[in-house]
């Protein structure tokens, strides 16, 4: 046995290139329990990251008693990150909300479903009465639901309410991953395979520290690191993480500049001839455009943008160009960055340059942060339309019509869906009038939380909350929904490399806690919602019949579900999809034909100006003739919005702790998470600490335009100038007299990227400040 705590990755199980990743099952059971004590286990996957690893639930006793990795499954062969070893007793917590509550006299006190349910339908059908009622309402939602949950919000939104009011978190994590996957290859899907990993002989991490972020995939490429063979490795990252310290090279960027970076090692690569001149003719669009940008890009200049020197820029061009399979993922560092989603257009630049798509070992992750944040984008829970349809292209339009039996002009169509940034602007503005939140908890994952909370406490907006805690957003509701979560429900998911896999339920949920698909069906018969027939547009009733109903939304598109099953997913491996007839053991690799979904017929998007964000109409669009070929996106590089200066002169990078996940609802009530990183820090360059008088361990005071935290202080390994705050921490689990401010989105601005509408939370300017003695 491993403490996994104290060893986040576990053992090593090294494998040469091209072998098998040998299997390693962990396990954790409660105290005291073994194996041959537990009653049954039961299948299931994690949902406290996105890698989407495999396990088996222990059930004793009727409750969650532990997990055990499955090493049947492609994803983890075995292996559980540590919250997936210890976060199942969230489920057992003793302040599980476990009946409904609802706002009186400025308290919220429990009561019935029905009298909670009533109140939200009350409101629903008074804001439909009024003229352009539709559009009065919001929808908020979440990465970590189920595929069935998803969809089902999906046609009660667009079909039956008809609002184009949809968002999640997954705004503020994945949003810039869709919107680079739409902008290259014409639609949303990662091409590569976790597989790829055994084949490639480089690896390039883009903001991505996988180490704690997706601890079995970071397990995976250290196994690779420590066989035979071992590929090499590039981080791009101003701190230097468990990924940097393993890498060959670090290029420990000043935060904001990565596009300036990519454009110089583009430029590099072209000017030495690292590229596939015959792939590139054949299945790209744009070469030109692209080279005439990226030649402004020299590594002096480059160098003294990003702040590293020109000879590390040039050993990354030379690992990157010259590699035979090379692996990149990109993840937030990016993605929450200035310009994020022309920088990850030019890691999907990189790969077509060099041919690298579609090819075992050759693999690109545009990746999530989330567990399901792939179906919210499939489903249509995000805003898009579901199948990965095109809002813009009416014949898809049709296609929704036909499968909901509803009037086209139900369909919200006519302007880009409402992405979440702007979403909270119409409740602020109070053109949003019913606000309903599904397992998320914006008062501490959003920025600028006093603007938030604000909002939150407006007497105008009716704001309904889902979720199993009271957490800081579900305090300022006016109805609570008790959830089930993991283990307590049944339904599918689907991890970051297009795997689908099953989870059953374990146990029943606490008190008169509900599945959220048992919440949105019971809302949609309430509602009384009808298709143009007069039928009932919603007839589910469980999961299965959800699932069944998403396989004909999803036919033919390239999420395609049609051939996977409950049945086929019991027992053995998640499938990835498309999985079709001609394709019944799922898709390892998209695009090995070098021939992409840019056709206008069949795209998700007509794509944008990666400077603005203007979108492009159909007719500009078809006049590039795409003809099945990526577009090759080029953009000059712009400073940040918020640079620093003489009152802020730091910059502030937000991230996670390997410990935790997202705002801490679950990990926090987990006694050896909590205990492994109870409380948030700031973390400092050793210079900017001596500078400023700070010791490890001291308390201080961190300070932008919008709020101030105190926090104690760690010296590490950070670049000069340079701050990190993990944003997990609210004030749940603090006494209610003593709520210092200490999230770290009390500091960070309400700005987004041009394109994905993903918020920009690593480009901060901040002031740190030691505090005095008693303050």
């Amino acid at each position: 046995m491993v403490d996994r705590v104290a060893d986040p990755w576990g053992a090593r199980t090294p494998y040469r290139q091209g072998g098998c990743w040998p299997d390693r099952v962990d396990v954790q059971l409660a105290d005291g329990l073994s194996p041959r004590d537990v009653d049954r286990w039961v299948q299931s996957a994690s949902v406290l990251h996105s890698n989407g690893d495999a396990m088996d639930i222990a059930v004793k006793d009727g409750r969650i008693a532990g997990v055990r990795g499955r090493a049947v499954d492609r994803v983890n062969h075995g292996r559980l990150d540590p919250k997936d070893l210890y976060g199942w007793q969230a489920n057992n917590s003793p302040d599980r909300l476990t009946r409904p509550l609802v706002r009186e006299h400025g308290r919220l006190v429990p009561t019935d479903w029905d009298t909670a349910m009533g109140r939200i339908v009350q409101r629903s059908k008074q804001l439909l009465d009024d003229p352009g009622g539709w559009g009065r309402f919001g929808f908020y939602t979440s990465g970590q639901l189920f595929l069935e949950e998803y969809y089902a919000l999906a046609v009660i939104g667009k079909a039956g309410l008809g609002t184009p009011h949809m968002d999640g978190n997954t705004r503020l994590c994945t949003a810039t991953a869709a919107a680079a996957l739409k902008a290259s290859f014409g639609t949303d899907g990662q091409p590569g395979s976790y597989t790829d990993v055994d084949h490639c002989d480089a690896i390039a991490l883009w903001g991505h520290n996988v180490a704690e972020t997706q601890t079995v995939l970071w397990t995976r490429m250290l196994d690779r690191r420590h066989g035979a063979e071992p590929p090499a490795m590039l981080a791009v990252d101003p701190r230097t993480t468990p990924v940097a310290r393993e890498a060959d090279l670090h290029l420990a960027v000043r935060a904001g500049t990565n596009l300036a970076l990519l454009n110089g090692l583009l430029r590099e690569i072209i000017r030495r001839g690292w590229y596939d001149e015959r792939y590139v003719a054949a299945h790209t669009v744009g070469f030109d455009d692209l080279a005439a940008v990226v030649d402004a890009y020299p590594p002096d200049r480059v160098a003294a943008v990003c702040d590293v020197p020109a000879g590390d820029i040039e050993r990354a061009a030379e690992l990157l160009g010259t590699s035979r399979r090379l692996l990149s993922t990109v993840l937030q560092g990016f993605y929450q960055s200035n310009q994020a989603t022309a920088a990850a257009c030019q890691v999907n630049n990189l790969h077509l340059l060099r041919g690298m798509i579609g090819r075992r070992g050759a693999g690109l992750y545009q990746m999530n942060g989330q567990p399901t944040a792939q179906n919210t984008r499939e489903t249509g829970a995000d805003g898009d339309l579901p199948g990965l349809r095109n809002w813009d292209n009416p014949a898809h339009i049709r296609e929704l019509a036909r499968l909901w039996n509803v009037d086209e002009m139900t369909i919200p169509h006519w302007a880009p869906p409402t992405h979440a940034m702007q979403i909270w602007r119409y409740a602020e503005q109070g053109s949003i009038e019913l606000l309903w939140i599904s397992a998320t908890n914006p008062a501490v994952s959003l920025p600028d939380l006093a603007r938030v909370r604000r909002i939150l406490g407006r007497d105008e907006l009716f704001v309904v909350v889902q979720d199993l805690f009271l957490t800081e957003t579900a305090e300022l509701a006016d109805v609570v929904l008790p959830s089930a979560t993991w283990g307590e429900k049944l339904g599918t998911f689907t991890n970051a490399d297009r795997t689908v896999h099953l989870s059953e339920k374990a146990v029943d949920p606490p008190g008169a806690a509900r599945a959220d698909l048992d919440i949105f069906l019971d809302y949609a018969r309430r509602m009384d919602f009808r298709d143009r027939d007069g039928g009932p547009l919603i007839e589910w009733t469980g999961p299965q019949e959800v699932f069944e109903a998403w396989k004909r939304c999803s036919a033919g598109r390239p999420c395609d579900y049609t051939g996977i099953t409950y049945e086929r997913l019991r027992g053995g491996s998640g499938i990835q999809w498309p999985c079709t007839d001609d394709a019944p053991d799922g898709t390892e690799r998209l695009y090995t034909d070098g021939v992409f979904n840019t056709d206008p017929d069949y795209c998700e998007t007509y794509g944008h100006d990666l400077s603005t964000g203007a979108e492009f109409t159909a007719d500009e669009y078809r006049a590039r003739e795409p003809a099945g070929r990526a577009f090759l996106h080029a953009a000059g590089y712009q400073p940040s919005p918020e640079v620093p200066g003489e009152e802020y002169p730091m910059l502030l990078t937000t991230g996670r702790s390997v410990y935790h996940f997202h705002t801490r609802t679950k990990t926090g009530r987990t006694p050896e998470l909590a205990a492994a990183a109870p409380e948030p820090w700031v973390e400092l360059n050793p210079a900017d600490a001596d500078r400023l008088g700070i010791a490890d361990g001291d308390p201080v005071q961190v300070s932008s335009p919008r709020g101030t935290i105190r926090v104690p202080a760690r010296v590490g390994g950070i670049r000069p100038g340079v701050v990190f705050v993990p944003f997990h921490y609210g004030y749940f689990d603090i006494d209610p007299g003593k709520r210092t401010p200490r999230a770290a989105n009390e500091l960070t601005a309400t700005a987004w990227d041009p394109v994905s509408k993903q918020p920009i939370f690593k480009v901060t300017a901040v002031r740190v400040a030691p505090l005095e003695p008693g303050e």
